[in-house]
């Protein structure tokens, strides 16, 4: 039996800790926070009306087979803790220049006959090509990549793919690059590039097998969780509690002991005394670990590109919208919004706001979100993280967020969806805020944008393993899952 120090609440953290629990490790959590689940945060804005829940973080459930392996491993059913609801659309896609939505949906054929309707026949048939290139990527990618280490380009390099593997993977093609040599229409292209902001990065720097992602999300379905995302952390400590994990919230690790090419515990604010561990598991961004708890330049240096972060808008609105679950509003010029989020530090343009940018907007229809007769809004766009350094933009600064949250409703009713006039309330959480709730620096939500190679599930010493979002094999809920079992199958079990 090994002991365990799991820095970190997130799902990633739980997840790996109901894993090494099971396997008979004596595991300890310490959470920073006085409640755990991460970046899958809620919040309860009370009005006279009655009460407004939100999901602040990940509002869809993918790959639902993930979820299930991990209850089934730690000895339970994932139907006896959670409500899963599939969503019929998965997204409704709004173009610019007005004409007919676009909803997603989980049977591809089923899509593809959407995209004729909406789209045309030509679109359709340029799908269906794309879809059969993004299945022979997603089939490579879930076998040699998303369950397994991989710690270094020459793990790549040496993995098993067939050529024609590669050749659907495109080593080196951008997903922009891809939509234009496959999708005629400019929509479609634009649907495709959203995906690659699912990993922080922009469409076209993206590596073009981020096309797997949509695959994922279209193929195996999207899903609510009746009484929001965040019950999925409730279903995980309590899993976590009833295997025997030790939960320790409103403490923060410092820095993890090592020596001697081994960890050997770790630190905590305010306690002089080490908490020894013969395995450390950082759920944590990986620059908070090789900036703070265990410096290391080395990895350190690879973690300069950072993923973009979110502005949100939570919303209290009188009445009913008409609005799917999720809708996604395209603005004219997409490059444009890419343009102001990731900014050009080398040609002197500094990151800002975007001034057009898509808008997410998620609606639940659940009556336990909101009050009769209102609705729960959470608006996200795409930001530049926060910071003073030129490829951020200081989201401290006094006035801008009220500034850009007015821009934001405004670009909703320009886009045929004014609220103005019907809000409750409305309040904002910035790229700021989320670093200060859950220390992920600048608020990138994915850490390093979105890559093949994401920073390495093994430490560079003896006992120290990270998982979540910011590394292998990405974010994302799924992912952050995989990234558990990933980490607890390596470490093994206690026997």
């Amino acid at each position: 039996m090994a002991r365990i120090v799991v820095i970190g609440a997130g799902v990633g953290g739980l997840a790996t800790a109901a894993r090494l629990a099971v396997s008979g490790h004596e595991v300890t959590v310490f959470e920073r926070s006085d409640t755990v689940g991460g970046k899958l945060g809620r919040y309860v804005h009370d009005t006279p009306a009655g009460s407004f829940h939100f999901d602040t973080g990940p509002s869809l459930l993918t790959l639902p087979q993930v979820f299930h392996e991990l209850f089934e491993a730690t000895g339970a059913k994932l139907d006896e803790y959670l409500d899963l609801v599939p969503l019929d659309p998965i997204v409704r896609h709004v173009f610019p220049g007005g004409g007919p939505a676009l909803d997603s949906c989980a049977d591809p054929d089923e899509f593809a006959a959407r995209i004729g309707v909406t789209l045309g026949d030509r679109a359709a048939a340029d799908w269906r090509r794309l879809w059969r290139r993004a299945a022979r990527v997603w089939t490579a990618s879930h076998r040699d990549i998303l369950r397994r280490t991989v710690d270094s380009p020459r793990d790549l390099a040496a993995l098993a793919w067939r050529l024609g593997d590669l050749a659907a993977i495109g080593p080196g093609r951008t997903l922009r690059g891809l939509g234009r040599s496959h999708l005629s229409d400019p929509r479609l292209r634009m649907l495709l590039d959203r995906y690659a902001t699912y990993t922080g990065a922009d469409p076209r720097r993206a590596p073009a097998a981020l096309v797997a992602v949509p695959y994922a999300e279209l193929t195996f379905g999207g899903w609510y969780l009746r009484g929001g995302l965040g019950t999925l952390a409730d279903a995980l400590l309590s899993r976590c509690l009833d295997l025997g994990v030790t939960m320790r919230t409103g403490e923060t690790v410092t820095r993890i002991d090592a020596a001697g090419g081994r960890v050997h515990g770790v630190r905590l604010a305010g306690v002089h005394a080490p908490v020894p561990a013969d395995v450390v598991v950082a759920n944590a961004d990986a620059l908070t670990v090789y900036r703070d708890l265990l410096p290391h330049p080395g990895r350190l240096a690879a973690l300069t590109d950072r993923s973009l972060a979110g502005f949100v808008l939570l919303l209290g609105v009188r009445g009913g919208s008409g609005l799917a679950h999720h809708n996604v509003l395209f603005p004219a010029d997409y490059d444009a919004e890419f343009d102001a989020v990731f900014g050009d530090p080398g040609r002197g343009v500094r990151a800002r706001p975007a001034t057009d940018p898509t808008v997410f907007v998620t609606v639940a229809d659940d009556p336990t979100a909101r009050p009769a007769g209102h609705e729960a809004w959470f608006v996200l766009v795409n930001a530049a993280r926060h910071g003073t350094a030129p490829d951020a933009v200081d989201w401290r600064r006094p006035g801008l967020a009220d500034a850009y949250a007015d821009r934001i409703l405004d670009v909703l009713a320009e886009r045929g969806v004014d609220v103005r006039d019907r809000l409750v309330f409305r309040e904002t959480r910035t790229p700021a805020d989320l670093d200060a709730a859950t220390a992920a620096p600048g608020g990138s939500i994915y850490g390093t944008a979105g890559g093949l190679l994401r920073p390495a599930n093994r430490g560079p010493v003896h006992g120290l393993w990270l998982v979540g979002g910011s590394s292998h094999p990405g974010g994302g809920l799924p992912m952050v899952t995989l990234s558990a079992q990933i980490v607890a199958d390596e470490i093994g079990p206690a026997w």
